[in-house]
């Protein structure tokens, strides 16, 4: 009786849920660009991207993958001593409007 219940395990679902942390992104976005996600097109794309995920990755070899992610990675980081010239890290309240700076009026 004990293997017939391990045999017939229910298989792991094919809809990825939503973890806490992007459900705080996606909070995040909401908030600060006045935008509605909807959780169930955000969740269609995520098991779509991953299952194109799997397909490319029983298509390639091992040392194919290796190899273009080595490349990546070389193309991404910078050799020390080069600056880049631009920042890395974009600062979101410069390219809002600019707010005064004095206290407001008590109501």
């Amino acid at each position: 009786m004990i293997r017939r219940i391990i045999r017939k395990r229910r298989p792991a679902p094919t809809l990825a849920g939503i973890s806490l942390e992007e459900e705080l992104a996606l909070i995040r976005v909401e908030l600060m660009y006045g935008l509605r996600v909807n959780r169930e097109a955000y969740l269609r794309r995520k098991v779509d991207e991953r299952n194109e995920m799997t397909t490319r990755m029983r298509e390639r070899e091992p040392a194919e993958m290796l190899a273009d992610l080595r490349g990546s990675l070389e193309r991404t980081v910078q050799p020390t001593g080069q600056p880049t010239g631009q920042p890395t890290v974009v600062d979101l309240r410069s390219r809002r409007q600019s707010r005064t700076h004095q206290d407001p009026e008590p109501a």
